[in-house]
């Protein structure tokens, strides 16, 4: 789906893109930026509800462009890249938000499954990244903002791909910083690009209902109840994760941590990196015994 912006905003609006905007913490960014009169470039796989996102937002004044995008295809990233240039210019803020879950054990575990999740959680966020830095360096005070997870610390049995995903996510965006800090071979107009990298806990969206399932064996008794079990625990609304990225954007944070359980793991993490997950792993079995 592509769609054309009307009433345009001045050029001076910035223009934030939003990979996996149709739903969770994407939409939630898409509304929080629309609310500051930022010019929206929207990605998703899930064209009808992308679709009524992005009318819902042109009927409030909003200015935007929204088109299916997997970003596990560079190509269609690279389309998100080209259609923010031609109708808008070039890009102020990249989300690399968009991300799946897979619950399986590595022992049953399908290795296409393993390449779909990698594909969308690692290497979209590569995606994103690369074809959007040439605007961005264009532009000053301009950001990458790089959707990991507080399971980018800790682990669980079960999870082994969505961890590594994420923890992935955390390295990358590391180095990505340090290489956009102080652009080389880039010419005096390239501009730093500041990098921020996002670890939540658990936020009310819809990842586990959508997520791949596989053995539950020692988990869930079955699949709604993984779903059922994950809302309770997650205690954080997509609108108050979308609130705290952009207060850290606002003040240049490079790590934000986000709700009560990210703060708790990431404490865990410093205070023994070798055993953080045995005891995170422990306390999940312990209330699902509850």
């Amino acid at each position: 789906m592509s769609a054309h912006p009307h009433s345009p905003l001045p050029e001076t609006a910035p223009v934030s893109v939003i990979t996996g905007a149709a739903s969770g913490i994407g939409e939630a960014l898409a509304r929080a930026c629309a609310a500051r009169g930022h010019r929206l470039v929207l990605g998703d796989v899930d064209q009808p509800r992308l679709h009524r996102l992005s009318e819902e937002l042109r009927a409030g004044g909003t200015t935007l462009i929204a088109q299916t995008c997997d970003v596990a295809h560079r190509a269609q990233v690279q389309q998100l890249a080209d259609d923010c240039a031609a109708h808008f210019g070039a890009a102020r803020f990249v989300f690399n938000n968009a991300g799946v879950a897979l619950v399986d054990p590595l022992a049953s575990m399908s290795m296409s499954d393993a390449q779909w999740i990698i594909g969308i959680n690692f290497w979209g966020v590569v995606h994103g990244s690369q074809v959007f830095t040439p605007q961005l360096q264009s532009q000053p005070g301009s950001a990458i903002v790089n959707l990991s997870s507080i399971f980018a610390m800790l682990s669980l049995p079960s999870q082994s791909m969505y961890n590594a995903s994420k923890a992935a996510v955390r390295a990358f965006s590391d180095a990505l910083r340090e290489e956009l800090r102080h652009p080389v071979g880039q010419g005096k107009a390239a501009h730093p690009v500041h990098v921020l990298c996002v670890h939540p806990g658990g936020v009310k969206t819809r990842i586990v209902e959508q997520a791949r399932v596989g053995d539950l064996q020692g988990i869930a008794p079955d699949a709604q109840t993984l779903r059922n079990n994950f809302l309770q625990v997650a205690r954080t609304t997509p609108a108050q994760a979308a609130a705290a990225i952009l207060r850290a954007l606002d003040r240049r944070q490079t790590r934000l941590l986000i709700g009560t359980d990210a703060r708790i793991g990431d404490l865990l993490y410093r205070i023994a990196p070798s055993r953080s997950s045995a005891w995170f792993a422990a306390l999940a079995r312990k209330r699902r015994g509850a």
